[in-house]
């Protein structure tokens, strides 16, 4: 994922919450409808998660350095992380909070007008951040479907906006059924419906990137396609005999380690051998740009179907 894009998508739907958040705290406090105060906290919570999702970007460029020597690449995976459960305790559990209280103790909505005409508003508003989003997702998915995409993509930012400002679109049309059922009906019941549904889904959606992140987190390897071309790219030229074994983790989302034992030719002298790594971890960098970080152990593989001389026979020259 590009750095632009990430930050374009980020920086509209900063942009598009933070001024639809004001607009519904505003037809809340005019109608007193929960689903517009659940849609506020929805939006006030969203336009946080962008201000940390920058925060993860503007940490994760910091140099490496002795007490982190491989960077600070995951930063973007923890404050991915962090954006979930903020997303699941502020939005998603404050909007089933307050469906229950209205079911509890209901209120007619008044001038029902305002909310009605925020939420229209507002659709448009996120429609614009959602097409952005999509945008700048389709510049980097490839071929994938959008489920793919999101259970694979490396960069969290862009899989996070994209969830957020469709659970936000949602989550409108959830409100506009409730207020606009309540209206119609005059039945407050519907209001309270509209909020739980509001809540219902950030948790959903919490849940969702709570686990892929994790996963992020955890570690995860190369996709089969990039595992594919860097082992095209060790066996493309004659220095390696064959691939022993390989793994490989992603740092950060831009930032893959490459770990691999191969296997040479037994006659190579110490210069050829350094020559020919050198040579792979060109066509390495060249087929997965990604992998930055590449450290190839060179072996001398033996058919285990052969009888290999016991260890301790191997005399090094110079150690008799």
């Amino acid at each position: 994922m590009s750095a632009s894009g990430g930050t374009k998508a980020i920086l509209a739907a900063f942009l598009a919450n933070t001024g639809i958040a004001v607009t519904k705290f505003i037809a809340w406090l005019v109608s007193g409808s929960a689903s517009m105060l659940a849609e506020a906290v929805h939006s006030v919570a969203d336009a946080g998660n962008q201000l940390l999702l920058f925060r993860g970007g503007r940490k994760a460029r910091k140099e490496a350095d002795r007490e982190h020597p491989f960077g600070y690449g995951r930063e973007r995976y923890v404050y991915a992380f962090v954006v979930s459960i903020i997303l699941f305790a502020l939005g998603g559990m404050f909007s089933i909070y307050e469906g229950v209280q209205k079911i509890l103790d209901p209120h007619e909505i008044t001038n029902a007008w305002v909310p009605l005409t925020v939420l229209a508003i507002a659709i448009v508003l996120e429609a614009f951040s959602l097409r952005t989003a999509v945008r700048e997702s389709n510049r980097v998915r490839g071929k994938q479907s959008w489920v793919q995409f999101v259970r694979r993509a490396k960069a969290p930012e862009l899989p996070v906006v994209l969830l957020e400002d469709v659970a936000a679109l949602v989550g409108l049309v959830f409100a506009m059924f409730g207020v606009g059922l309540t209206v119609i009906t005059g039945d407050t019941i519907f209001d309270a419906i509209g909020t739980l549904m509001i809540g219902t889904l950030l948790v959903v959606i919490a849940i969702i990137l709570g686990i892929e992140t994790k996963s992020l987190l955890v570690g995860e390897g190369a996709s089969e396609g990039d595992v594919s071309r860097i082992e095209e790219a060790i066996l493309a030229g004659p220095e390696a005999e064959r691939i022993i074994h390989m793994k490989t983790l992603y740092l950060g989302p831009d930032e893959l380690l490459v770990a691999a034992k191969l296997g040479f030719h037994a006659d190579l002298r110490l210069q050829e051998v350094a020559t020919a790594v050198n040579v792979i971890e060109r066509r390495i960098r060249d087929a997965v740009p990604a992998a930055r970080v590449i450290y190839l152990e060179p072996d001398i593989w033996v058919d285990p179907n052969l009888q290999a001389p016991p260890t301790d026979a191997i005399v090094i020259k110079g150690l008799e």
